[in-house]
């Protein structure tokens, strides 16, 4: 079991920055520092899109539509993962969940180990 606890999402206009962090709060399966971490996003009627991963070694994936604006990043010591959004413009707007898998990273695989609540990100024009 792993336990995923997400912060950082709000309400921001469009051009502003958010960061998420999620920790690992609680894990009986391995360690963290070898699971591909990452955040999936979700708006309502839609199905869950891929945002971005690292895996163990800091090797990233991006979707197209956020290359260039959002940055992930972990930190083994404090069992974290964070995504830096900047530039966020309003088809940002969604529910963001933080994962954990411990297989490769595969950002078009949906069905992901372990999910987070989710903390919604909301985008104004």
């Amino acid at each position: 079991q792993v336990q995923l606890v997400e912060s950082g999402g709000g309400s921001v206009q469009a051009g502003g920055s958010l960061r998420l962090s999620c920790e690992v709060a609680r894990s009986t399966y391995g360690t963290y520092a070898t699971y591909c971490m990452g955040w999936f996003r979700q708006v309502p009627g839609t199905d869950r899109e891929g945002v971005a991963q690292i895996d163990s070694d800091g090797g990233v994936q991006y979707a197209d539509s956020v290359k260039g604006r959002f940055t992930i990043s972990r930190d083994n010591a404090k069992n974290t993962v964070y995504l830096e959004m900047n530039n966020l413009q309003p088809n940002d707007t969604a529910k963001y969940y933080c994962t954990a898998d411990h297989r490769a990273c595969n950002l078009g695989r949906i069905h992901q180990g372990y999910w987070g609540q989710g903390t919604q990100v909301t985008v104004s024009s």
